[in-house]
């Protein structure tokens, strides 16, 4: 586990909380451990409906802390810990919400391809500076971000390494709110809340549909109507129907 990663459950909610500000929340082979240690945990807790990302008030997290990175690579590896953080947050089951103030640098950009709804203060910035760096892009970015925002500004954010601002990446489809710095924690809970009222079962199966893309249009429609027929029959769909009916009256 790390000191630098911060867990806490509100009602149904948990927030894992990047905290290493004197590091600019420089994530390092034990952060990414714990990340994906919530993130599981979560996953498998009844209690848990929504798992919510934030960083500190001016940076979401600059990026990998680039010596505990280089002791990793000198195995020819990202490191174990690196990849097992991203297999928890692409393949988790329930929604994740990031909430994002100042600086998101490299993974610290890129995770938000991940999440299902992603706030940002108008002063934040995103930058993947990884052809800078002699790298190239990580955590599937280079596969998810030109199907969200088109090639041309993938190049941009992934080769180019142009800094997007808040609006600038609302556009591009990775940020979904821009809120003001005060209003972030808030709009993010709001929401994480509003996620975690809805019947559970049925929020993850919507999910994992807006997720695949692996299919063609016939395909998705076969997969959805098994979904919608087995709902039809669960005991989450019968009470959701019993209250909406009941509001009607």
């Amino acid at each position: 586990m790390s000191d630098h990663i911060e867990i806490e459950r509100q009602e149904a909610v948990q927030i894992i909380r990047i905290a290493r500000p004197e590091k600019k929340n420089a994530l390092t082979r034990a952060m990414y451990a714990a990340m994906a240690e919530a993130l599981r945990a979560g996953d498998t807790d009844e209690a848990i409906r929504v798992h919510v990302i934030f960083g500190q008030p001016g940076v979401f997290s600059a990026g990998n802390d680039m010596q505990d990175f280089m002791a990793a690579a000198m195995g020819g590896k990202m490191g174990d810990e690196v990849l097992d953080f991203l297999d928890a947050l692409s393949n988790a089951k329930k929604p994740v919400i990031s909430g994002v103030d100042g600086l998101a640098i490299g993974i610290g950009a890129t995770i938000h391809l991940h999440c299902d709804l992603s706030f940002a203060t108008p002063q934040s910035m995103f930058r993947t500076p990884f052809v800078d760096l002699g790298l190239v892009p990580e955590a599937g970015s280079s596969l998810l971000a030109p199907r969200l925002m088109g090639y041309q500004k993938a190049f941009a954010l992934l080769a180019l390494g142009e800094g997007f601002s808040a609006e600038a990446a609302k556009e591009a489809g990775l940020v979904y709110r821009i809120v003001e710095p005060a209003e972030l924690e808030p709009a993010v809970l709001e929401a994480a809340q509003a996620i975690a009222t809805r019947p559970p079962e049925a929020m993850q199966l919507t999910k994992a549909l807006l997720r695949a893309s692996d299919e063609t249009i016939g395909e998705r429609i076969s997969r959805e109507a098994k979904h919608f027929a087995e709902r039809l029959t669960s005991q989450e769909a019968r009470e959701a129907v019993t209250k909406f009916l009941a509001r009607k009256k």
